[in-house]
């Protein structure tokens, strides 16, 4: 028996969440248009997402990135740009889900204590 761990109510939340400001990802899908559809495109995501999960592999097109360098401060010089990666939003969606299962699983199973040395990686509803 397999474990559920996307629901369309977890999907939906995360896609009203949205920022309909963020740059679109490779695929050229804005988020606001995720946003503004996400009571039509919950179900069938949801879907993609839990066969993404049960089969172990994420859509190629979900990997795809666009790298684009941001100019941080000071004069015109390669060492002041970073690098940004844009991905696509359904990629970014089923990532957070899979971290929220993840810190789930570690607090359930008592995996992470409050006085671990990395305590400050996990959210502190998540301390035991």
């Amino acid at each position: 028996m397999t474990v559920r761990i996307i629901s369309s109510q977890s999907t939906l939340k995360l896609l009203l969440r949205l920022d309909p400001y963020k740059s679109m990802g490779p695929d050229g899908i804005h988020s606001r248009i995720f946003k503004e559809l996400a009571d039509v495109i919950t179900k069938p995501l949801s879907v993609i997402f839990e066969q993404s999960w049960e089969s172990r592999q994420v859509p190629a097109d979900w990997k795809l990135v666009n790298t684009v360098p941001i100019f941080k401060k000071g004069k015109e010089d390669h060492g002041n740009y970073r690098p940004v990666s844009l991905t696509s939003v359904p990629g970014k969606v089923i990532e957070k889900i899979i971290l929220r299962s993840i810190e789930k699983h570690l607090k359930d199973n008592a995996a992470i204590e409050r006085q671990c040395s990395q305590n400050s990686f996990m959210r502190e509803k998540y301390y035991l």
